[in-house]
């Protein structure tokens, strides 16, 4: 016969085990609880080392060696929170198994242990009632104790990541601007918007990069990128160039300072942008676009780049003003691509060596005067400003494979202004102006921070900004000073000189506006009084750039008019290419590049 089994033993057994399991459980509540506690007291991307050497690289933005710590700090603070992540789930999931078994064990007892029943008439002892009801008690104590702390594992996990998200955002757009990178989870995933009105791009590079994770040398530090000149007027769009000993004399006709000048194969009036060794410009006509690749050092043209067979591009080139042509907007460059745009809403991407890594065409730009608003790169996203009739909006791309990452449409009229990226110390914003507005967006995922009513008309010009303050001008409307925050207010206007091409410029103290028939004004930034007025004579079409304390102005006869960025006037040189010109020119490592009617030129001492 079969040894039958000792029902007393099993129930020691599952005793044992529902003990363990308890005790197992009521570790795992404590250390859930304390993890609250902590989380709700520290800030894993806010310590002391960090802030540190944060304010050190403030103050010293070219270490490279302070740059590479806070890399490394930054990376164990993003290890830090996945690691956190995975232990407050695994603790939450584990918390549940332990109280399942703890039933199980209980209810499998309560099954194979024999009751006595009750006598009929037998007189009831209340110590095992009160017994029981004590139990109940403890148990009920227990379980809310388990509750409350499965709630706070899971709350916990969703709390730290909305809080690292947060950190992530805040700290990128600083550290950013400090000329550092960051490695971690890409806070744009939020309102990303798909569009089936954008074609899918063709892509022909590697597209291998997961979602939502950047390496970090997939976008270029600050540092990096005001060591070059990577897009219109400059770092950020915004007309200031950071670097010293840009040049002030020269002569196109004698070759003096002229270190080189090339042909430029097809016309446009982009400007030139510059990354280390290469300049970048584009030309086209009604049957033909390119994008080119020159030598900084000799001019030499190192690959020309043909634009055609996009899907979804128009058959005909549009009808355009001559003076805005087929190729008027300036390219952007992030140091590992160059980025461009033509007339006919053709948008490409190439690698350094000429490589079509991806393209795609926006849509017939519905345009009267010709598309002409240049692009602009936020660390991995290319922004295109495509305000156009009956369907205005900007985009973000993924600058890598040319994918849609946002896209936020914008109740304007027709603008051929461009974007700017500015840094307010708080966040980092998009700019745009078109009549009505002058609108800031979050240049990560395109959400509107603030719009203000105070442009109006065929906005050309882009915006300025200095020490908080956004400038904002055009022909027929206004030159407006936008005081920024979460609520802005107009702090002054003027309408005594406006522009209709040039964008105005500014310092902390004044702020400098040329009119396209010539006459450049200073005003003081923080009340718009005049300072000075002169009168240059020339049509002006190029914007003005601030340079190591000079204002450089090219007019359309190709004379660059150099003056102190100062409330008194004083003409430092007039300089002549020799051909005219109606770009803006580009300032970098002691040289100035300037696109003329039909040469690139290289100035230099």
């Amino acid at each position: 016969m079969k040894e039958q089994k000792n029902p007393a033993s099993t129930i020691r057994l599952l005793r044992q085990i529902a003990f363990v399991s308890i005790l197992f459980a009521a570790i795992l509540c404590i250390l859930i609880l304390v993890n609250w506690f902590q989380l709700q007291r520290a800030d894993p991307l806010n310590t002391p080392v960090l802030k540190t050497t944060i304010e050190r690289l403030s103050n010293n933005p070219d270490d490279q060696q302070l740059r590479d710590q806070l890399r490394t700090l930054d990376l164990l603070a993003r290890k830090a929170y996945f690691t956190s992540q995975w232990q407050i789930c695994t603790g939450g999931y584990l918390l549940l198994i332990s109280i399942l078994v703890v039933v199980i064990c209980l209810k499998t007892i309560d099954f194979i242990q024999k009751k006595i029943p009750d006598l009929p008439g037998a007189k009831t002892d209340t110590f095992w009632i009160d017994r029981k009801i004590n139990r109940k008690w403890v148990a009920f104590t227990g379980i809310g104790i388990v509750l409350i702390s499965l709630v706070l594992a899971f709350f916990t996990h969703d709390e730290l990541g909305k809080m690292l998200g947060e950190e992530n955002s805040r700290q990128t757009d600083t550290i950013t601007d400090q000329g550092l990178t960051k490695n971690g989870p890409s806070s744009r995933q939020n309102n990303v918007s798909r569009n089936s009105d954008l074609l899918t791009p063709v892509t022909t590079g590697d597209t291998n990069t997961k979602p939502g994770l950047q390496a970090l040398n997939d976008f270029p530090t600050w540092a990096e990128i005001i060591e070059n000149y990577p897009s219109f007027r400059g770092p950020g769009g915004n007309g200031v160039v950071y670097q010293k000993n840009i040049p002030t004399n020269w002569d196109g006709k004698t070759g003096k300072n002229i270190k080189w000048k090339t042909t430029v194969p097809l016309p446009g009036y982009n400007s030139p942008v510059v990354w280390n060794d290469r300049v970048f410009l584009s030309g086209a006509n009604e049957t033909k676009r390119e994008v080119y690749s020159f030598d900084a050092s000799t001019g030499k043209i190192l690959w020309a780049a043909r634009v055609d067979k996009i899907p979804g591009s128009p058959e005909k080139a549009p009808a355009v003003n001559k003076e805005t042509g087929q190729a008027a907007p300036t390219l952007t460059t992030d140091g590992r691509r160059v980025y461009a745009i033509f007339a006919n809403g053709d948008l490409v991407a190439f690698d350094f060596d000429g490589k079509l890594i991806w393209a795609r065409n926006l849509g017939l730009p519905a345009n009267h005067y010709g598309y002409s608003s240049s692009l602009m790169m936020y660390r991995d996203l290319l922004i295109v400003q495509y305000d156009q009739r009956g369907s205005a909006f900007v985009v973000g791309l993924s600058g890598k494979t040319g994918e849609t990452v946002w896209k936020t449409s914008r109740n304007v009229k027709v603008s051929w202004a461009s974007p700017v990226v500015i840094h307010t110390g708080k966040r980092t914003e998009l700019l745009l102006a078109a009549e009505p507005f002058v609108a800031a967006y979050n240049p990560a995922n395109g959400k509107e921070f603030w719009k203000l009513d105070c442009i109006s008309g065929e906005v050309g010009p882009s915006v300025a900004y200095a020490d908080g303050i956004v400038f904002s001008v055009n022909d027929y409307s206004k030159l407006a000073a936008v005081q920024i925050g979460e609520t802005p207010k107009l702090l002054w206007e003027n309408s005594d000189y406006l522009s209709d091409v040039p964008s105005p410029v500014a310092s902390d103290k004044y702020v400098f506006l040329l009119t396209s028939y010539g006459t450049a004004v200073c005003y003081d930034a923080k009340t718009g009084a005049k300072y000075w007025e002169h009168d240059f004579e020339n049509t002006t079409y190029a914007s003005p750039v601030l340079a190591d304390g000079k204002i450089y102005a090219m007019d359309k006869q190709g004379i660059m008019h150099i003056f102190k960025a100062d409330k008194e006037f004083s003409l430092v040189s007039e300089p002549k290419l020799g051909e005219g010109s109606v770009c803006t020119p580009a300032m970098v490592n002691g040289k100035i590049f300037i696109r003329g009617d039909k040469n690139l030129y290289c100035v230099g001492k």
